[in-house]
């Protein structure tokens, strides 16, 4: 009846707010991103990032953990020639040292070169250690773009990446690197000042002492700006490779994506190091229950007062071994935590930039070359 239709704008209004939320939801509803590689092309959250860090780590371990093999071997055998040049230098001076008799102190003069060699190969492996670190830090953004993009790399092809953004990331970890060593470098000039000159006066100065509270006090306030520093400077390896910038240039741009987003960083990167260093420690405790059930560095091996000659050829199977494992162990400390920040870099420029649909483009893109 004419009484009881509704008026077409009422009926219009009626349907609307019955299939509106419906027909509204349905549109608006957000479609999966596309996921070519490891991660999908959209803001991440932590299971997928650590998700497309296992999964870099096992499409691409060939190119990642090969190039990090090479590059630690080549560091181990540069430290071993440094060892062998200082054996050379100093080794009747050690052989000196070994046959001294019981119960009697080797002199100084034999001592004090094995200190200043030992010392000068001690300084040369950490550099190359620093050295090794920063390209395999250059590695991982290498290995990350083709993993986003799910595109397959050879080991080529990351080497030549890696090595021309070296110095570039080298710079970048080095100035990152002195930030975070500025709290114990006070702590340790505080100490070596008071050591050096309490020994030059004789040992009489006791008010000099004073410093060693004062640099412990003065490193614990340095700590959180430190940390602070080195968690906003923590993208640029990734800046310097993906991005092809300056160390300079890497820090500034590094600063300006970690910003409105430390703490989401700061507990990623603190939970991806402390994942990989437990992976070190299982690895280290499987080393030392091999050794155990090889009956290594046990008293029926040594016998019941083992010369320092018996020692060395005692331990020399235990030395293999914690080398073998150290490496493993290198590999998942350095490589592990990169990729989580490589993927870190990635999310905050999808988040603040809208990376998703370059991304997508150039997945779809064939390669060229």
């Amino acid at each position: 009846m004419a009484g009881t239709e509704a008026d077409p704008a009422d009926r219009t209004e009626a349907d609307r707010t019955e299939a509106g939320p419906t027909a509204g939801a349905a549109g608006r509803r957000p479609r999966h991103p596309p996921k070519p590689g490891v991660i999908p092309l959209g803001p991440l959250g932590l299971g997928e990032i650590l998700n497309g860090t296992f999964a870099t780590m096992g499409r691409y371990w060939k190119q990642l953990f090969g190039v990090a093999a090479v590059v630690y071997g080549a560091a181990t055998a540069a430290v071993a020639i440094a060892l062998a040049v200082a054996y050379a230098t100093v080794g009747d001076r050690l052989r000196e040292v070994i046959d001294t008799p019981r119960g009697v102190d080797p002199s100084w003069t034999d001592v004090r070169p094995l200190l200043i060699a030992f010392g000068c190969v001690w300084l040369f492996g950490m550099a190359v250690l620093v050295a090794s670190n920063a390209f395999v830090q250059a590695t991982c953004p290498s290995v990350v773009q083709s993993a986003v993009l799910g595109r397959p790399t050879t080991f080529g092809a990351v080497w030549r990446r890696a090595l021309a953004r070296f110095p570039a990331v080298l710079g970048a970890v080095l100035l990152s690197g002195l930030i975070a060593v500025l709290p114990a470098a006070l702590f340790l000039l505080a100490f070596v000042v008071t050591l050096i000159t309490s020994i030059t006066l004789d040992g009489s100065p006791d008010q000099l002492f004073w410093l060693i509270p004062l640099g412990f006090l003065g490193a614990l306030a340095l700590t959180p700006p430190a940390i602070w520093l080195w968690v906003r400077l923590s993208l640029a390896p990734a800046v310097a490779v993906i991005e092809s910038r300056g160390p300079l240039a890497s820090l500034r741009r590094s600063a300006d994506l970690v910003r409105g987003s430390w703490w989401r960083i700061c507990g990623i990167s603190l939970l991806a190091f402390a994942m990989a260093a437990f992976a070190g420690l299982v690895l280290q405790q499987l080393v030392n229950a091999v050794t155990a059930v090889g009956g290594l560095l046990t008293p029926s091996t040594l016998g019941g007062d083992p010369t320092v000659g018996q020692v060395l050829v005692a331990v020399s199977g235990y030395l293999v071994l914690f080398m073998v494992a150290q490496l493993m162990t290198q590999l998942i400390t350095t490589t592990f935590p990169q990729l989580v920040l490589n993927l870190l870099y990635v999310d905050r420029r999808i988040r603040t930039e809208n990376l998703a649909p370059t991304l997508a483009e150039a997945a779809r893109t064939p390669p060229q070359g």
